[in-house]
């Protein structure tokens, strides 16, 4: 197994610049998640390192080899995709170790690695079995099987578990999160979807218009976020931000009734604006007499989020529990702790800390 480096990594499609100069380590055996909006440059950066895409500047290193300008088969690495592209006509065993069979391996280490790769993915009793009678994940399952008879250095993971219903996207996730530990192999995925990037990561690449915003692991981007953008992508629901400004030391938030919060963080100037970030489940909500309306209430079981709208027009998104509800159309009160906010510059979006 190997690591892959990134050094100044760049992409351009004629004159638009995807990729701005991409600085990254992703560590021999760790499960790296590259996680941001559409069109942010998560899987064109992916296709670089699998040599699917040219690089246009800068380096890829794979362990020791630099792979930047090498053929895609010459790589190490095995790549899962969106789409399962399963041949129809071929059984789950014959479209495991076609790879290998064309590349001239003989049957019997084909047979053995494909077996191998079949315990693992537990999918013995689907090899004779032809894809159209196989679900969804279990197509899923096969594609990942076919990486993993390659036997790679680096697994790369393209957005796979898009195509499955919702239930089946966590069960997936599960058997990924388990292949990782059992095989330990250096694995790169990427998706849109924070949750899936919470739950599997080792580290976390955030990216914004082919920048990379933030790296870290999913506790440390959820708990300590360098600016706004990240603060705002990872967590579900999204941290809520509230207008705020300076005022003699402490921040004066105008659509919580001009409620004060002390704080210690560096602030700029007096009267200048401040984001005031505060996570939904950090709210304590009350009924009471405000300008705060209560409009929509989502109940999941043994939680709730409620949506409410201040008197500015400000949409602030609060988690609850219990069985107690205010009805829709309530006035409410929201209290807090000032301990649990973050503050964001106003203009740059930046973390004032």
């Amino acid at each position: 197994m190997s690591g892959v480096t990134l050094n100044k990594a760049v992409k351009f499609y004629g004159d638009v610049q995807a990729i701005h100069g991409v600085d990254l380590q992703i560590d021999d055996g760790e499960f790296c998640v590259f996680v941001g909006p559409s069109g942010c440059g998560k899987s064109t950066l992916l296709r670089m390192i699998a040599g699917l895409e040219e690089t246009s500047g800068g380096q890829i290193n794979i362990g020791a080899r630099d792979v930047t300008s090498a053929d895609p088969a010459k790589r190490g690495v095995a790549m899962v995709f969106q789409t399962y592209a399963l041949y129809p006509h071929m059984t789950v065993g014959e479209n495991m170790g076609f790879g290998l069979k064309m590349n001239g391996t003989p049957k019997a280490e084909v047979d053995a690695k494909v077996s191998e790769a079949s315990r693992i993915l537990q999918l013995d009793d689907y090899l004779k079995r032809k894809p159209k009678a196989l679900s969804g994940g279990q197509r899923q399952r096969v594609a990942i099987g076919r990486a993993i008879v390659r036997g790679p250095e680096v697994f790369l993971f393209d957005e796979p578990l898009s195509n499955l219903d919702a239930e089946l996207r966590v069960d997936m996730r599960v058997e990924i999160a388990r292949l990782h530990k059992e095989i330990g192999a250096t694995m790169i995925y990427v998706t849109h979807d924070q949750v899936e990037a919470m739950t599997l990561a080792d580290k976390i690449v955030v990216l914004r218009a082919g920048r990379i915003e933030q790296v870290g692991s999913p506790m440390e981007l959820y708990k300590n976020p360098d600016n706004k953008f990240v603060a705002g992508f990872i967590g579900s629901p999204a941290m809520n931000f509230l207008q705020g400004k300076v005022h003699a030391g402490k921040v004066v938030v105008p659509s919580l009734g001009n409620r004060t919060i002390e704080t210690t963080v560096a602030l700029p100037g007096e009267g200048a604006p401040v984001l005031v970030g505060l996570r939904p489940q950090h709210f304590l909500v009350e009924e009471g007499d405000s300008d705060i309306i209560l409009d929509i209430r989502e109940r999941l079981g043994g939680v709730a989020y409620d949506y409410l709208r201040t008197g500015s027009g400000e949409k602030i998104i609060v988690e609850t529990r219990g069985d107690e509800a205010m009805p829709e159309g309530s006035t409410v009160t929201l209290n807090f702790d000032d301990a649990d906010v973050l503050f964001f510059d106003g203009q740059t979006e930046q973390r004032l800390r």
